[in-house]
């Protein structure tokens, strides 16, 4: 290293000390950036980009301008509130893209569409689309609203091309109606009758049975932490297999065995029968309900309580009990003043990861759920792979991430993420 005639320190190689050492940082920069980049795209797009097409899904409808390009503008442009029907340039617009979708085959992908807003609209697309096949538009005696009207009824009823009207632009809003029990109509957004709401009574149900879960591994792993972190290092090992066990075990043969304990002719109903607790007609329905998926989840769940639980737990000092003990607190004193309180930040990690783990559970719901213990995650898969309404079920997804969220920043605020501790 040299010294130039300004004072400033050179490299043997005559470069200067700053301009060599800010090269020295862009190459770890880079190299850095390198390292990292496999696990950034791995995230990006197994990820991000899956959630960023969820929420583009829960509002997209695009499919009425992709079916009728020519008619879903002039619609846009016409009062649903005039009372009137449209004119006749929107009838003749339907019916040249109609009558183009229906040889495409795509007419019925919008009457689907549609059904999902009001029932009966699917069949009057399939109806319409055949007809419109066999419809010279050139050849017509009538008018074009005449014509679409004689091909069914319900294009001369308003509620028809009012709900076309409304979902003829690009986005729409009704996934998220629909996933909080609302519609839209001429009048503004109502909610739907109470036999139709379904939505916000599942997600309260979530939210109840995850915290109840959570709580219940609260309070069954806590004390077998305890027990872990206290025993000899040699049995707490052994200890700490059993607890492992499970995930060496298929999720739905631990679930399914949970079927063969809790139903009315399983292993617990003929134990409490045989001991003469219950009559064979007063058997307990413990399964296909809530309690078969508060029973199954704990169990599934609790290891995930008890291993942030054990680890925090480890590092305590023994001392700082005996040291309460010696200044006379009783046992129970010197826990909840000294002991306790350090296992909190094991409480609120193991808390938030069974609490998320069981607000998406879905498997276990499911299989021994019923219909009355079910949860939000149950329905946003048959809306994917049942019914293939996958808006709603974007939209379902997506307030269910942000509940999540939410939860989060509020567990944030209360507690402090910075306090949980994993050891």
């Amino acid at each position: 290293m040299t010294k130039s005639e300004t004072g400033d320190l050179k490299t043997a190689d005559g470069i200067s000390l700053k301009l060599s050492l800010q090269r020295s940082l862009r190459r770890k920069k880079r190299n850095a950036l390198l390292l990292v980049a496999p696990l950034f795209l791995f995230i990006l797009i197994t990820f991000i980009l899956p959630i960023f097409y969820m929420l583009m899904k829960s509002v997209d409808n695009s499919i009425t301008q992709e079916i009728l390009p020519t008619a879903a503008p002039l619609l846009l442009k016409w009062d649903p509130k005039s009372g009137e029907l449209p004119d006749e340039e929107v009838f003749k617009a339907f019916i040249i893209d109609g009558k183009v979708a229906a040889k495409e085959k795509t007419i019925n992908r919008l009457g689907k569409r549609l059904n999902y807003e009001k029932s009966g609209t699917s069949s009057l697309f399939r109806k319409t689309g055949r007809k419109l096949r066999k419809l010279d538009p050139e050849k017509l005696t009538t008018t074009y609203q005449e014509a679409l009207i004689g091909m069914d009824k319900k294009w001369g009823k308003l509620e028809t091309w009012q709900l076309l009207h409304r979902e003829s632009g690009p986005y729409t809003k009704s996934y998220f109606l629909s996933a909080v029990d609302m519609k839209q109509d001429v009048d503004g957004v109502t909610w739907k009758a109470e036999d139709s709401q379904i939505y916000l009574n599942l997600f309260k149900r979530t939210l109840w049975l995850s915290f109840l879960i959570t709580f219940l591994t609260v309070l069954l792993g806590y004390p077998i932490a305890y027990l872990l972190a206290t025993l000899k290092t040699s049995t707490s090992n052994l200890l700490i297999i059993l607890v492992l066990l499970p995930f060496w075990t298929s999720l739905l043969v631990r679930t399914s065995s949970w079927i063969a304990l809790l139903q009315k002719e399983g292993v617990i109903n003929d134990f409490l029968f045989a001991i003469g607790l219950i009559s064979n007609d007063g058997r307990l329905a413990m399964i296909h309900n809530q309690t078969g998926t508060v029973v199954a989840m704990t169990h599934i769940l609790l290891p995930f309580m008890i291993l942030p639980l054990f680890s925090v737990m480890k590092t305590i000092n023994p001392s700082y009990v005996r040291a309460a003990r010696s200044m006379g607190a009783d046992s129970f004193t010197a826990f909840r003043r000294v002991y306790f309180p350090n296992t909190i930040a094991g409480i609120g990690a193991g808390g938030i990861l069974v609490f998320i783990l069981s607000i998406g559970y879905y498997i276990t719901p499911a299989l021994v759920g019923g219909t009355q213990g079910t949860l939000i995650s149950n329905f946003i898969a048959y809306h994917i792979s049942g019914s293939l309404n996958w808006g709603l079920a974007a939209a379902l997804g997506t307030l269910l991430l942000l509940l999540v969220v939410a939860l989060y920043i509020l567990y944030d605020k209360i507690v402090g993420i910075d306090n949980m501790k994993l050891g």
